[in-house]
């Protein structure tokens, strides 16, 4: 495991002042920290995105994107969720699934489903969590019985991030028996969430808002045409998958509203105060290096699990750090109804904090993933 030093460039500078002028004149307007991912949803503000160049920028032109690098699309999300800019509507598909389905999709599927991702008119949802299983993938119980056609699909997914306002649900689901390697016998397959047989119900947070949810599929058609990759392949698929879910700036930065109300309010004559602000800071400059690092390694086509396992055990346990720093330095009563911002987001980071170090794999998997790397 290694992280090379590095910084952006020139032009990658120049993108970054661009994103940062675009969302000035978007005149976006700020959410409590700690809800939904970033601003929330809004398929108008992706599709101006799209517009942009800013979704699908990494899918190669021949599919509607813009063939750029990894750099550049972790520049323009930094600055998104920095912003608190509703991204939810194409985050998925542009984060995780554009790229499973350029790596192991068929030509029928890239020619499909990429082109309208690039233009934010496509959104997708996780389909990996179960029921009883935790962060354990290789317990996936979710079948899918070959049929005429295609397959018949039945179980249950839990914890699916918008799935109430997606399209599709790239799932992970068990084409053959469970034998004594559980590894085997997992395929992912694209399931069109207006199938019959499939129904979405809300899993309520505790501030009432909606964002995860329980899918469940009693024997749900899903053709031949839409498996991804091969069938049996679907572990490995999804562990290259896992290393863009993993390092990305939404694994620092989902507590960054908080620390912008934190700044704008607190007491600068305080020495505990600006010691905080010091400490923060500088974590919040070493997050970015290391996770623009994992994104050069992988333009440079390296498949960095370890690295990203990394980053966001580091990521999401100073995000936890920091909202009980500013929890213990705010002087302010957590409320949800406050007038005041800081209060508000401090009340809606409590509530949704728990959840950071669950994610994309939980603190325990990803302290496996790095220890394993580093003890070859």
């Amino acid at each position: 495991m290694r992280f090379l030093p590095t910084s952006l460039t020139p032009a990658e500078l120049a993108l970054r002042a661009e994103v940062r002028a675009f969302l000035a004149e978007e005149n976006i307007e700020r959410h409590a920290a700690g809800a939904e991912l970033a601003g929330g949803l809004n398929r108008d503000f992706s599709r101006r995105l799209a517009a942009k160049g800013w979704v699908g920028m990494a899918i190669p032109t021949r599919y509607g994107g813009h063939g750029r690098t990894a750099v550049e699309r972790f520049v323009v999300v930094a600055e998104l969720l920095s912003a608190g800019a509703p991204v939810s509507a194409h985050w998925v598909a542009d984060r995780q699934t554009a790229p499973s389905v350029l790596a192991h999709g068929t030509e029928q599927q890239r020619q499909r489903f990429l082109p309208a991702i690039a233009a934010g008119e496509c959104a997708f949802c996780i389909g990996m969590s179960e029921p009883d299983s935790g962060s354990d993938l290789a317990s996936v119980r979710t079948s899918a019985v070959q049929v005429d056609g295609g397959w018949k699909v039945t179980g249950t997914k839990v914890w699916t991030s918008g799935a109430h306002v997606a399209d599709h649900m790239l799932a992970l689901v068990r084409t053959s028996p469970l034998g004594e390697d559980r590894h085997r016998g997992l395929s992912q397959l694209i399931i069109d969430l207006r199938s019959p047989g499939l129904r979405v119900n809300p899993i309520r947070t505790l501030d009432g808002g909606h964002h995860f949810n329980e899918v469940v599929l009693d024997e749900v058609f899903v053709p031949d045409e839409l498996v991804l990759g091969r069938v049996g392949e679907g572990w490995k698929q999804v562990n290259s998958e896992l290393a863009y879910e993993r390092s990305g700036p939404d694994r620092w930065l989902s507590t960054y509203a908080l620390f912008r109300s934190f700044l704008e309010s607190a007491d600068s004559t305080s020495d505990s105060v600006r010691d905080a602000i010091g400490r923060i800071t500088a974590r919040y400059r070493v997050l970015h290096n290391l996770s623009l690092s994992v994104a050069r390694m992988i333009d440079r086509g390296a498949a960095p699990a370890a690295e990203a396992a990394l980053v966001k055990d580091l990521g999401t346990t100073f995000e936890k750090q920091t909202a009980e720093t500013v929890r213990a330095l705010a002087g302010r009563v957590p409320d949800l109804a406050s007038g005041e911002r800081l209060a508000r987001d401090l009340a809606a980071t409590i509530l949704t904090l728990p959840t950071v170090t669950l994610r994309g794999g939980t603190t325990e998997i990803l302290r496996t993933v790095a220890a394993r790397e580093l003890t070859r």
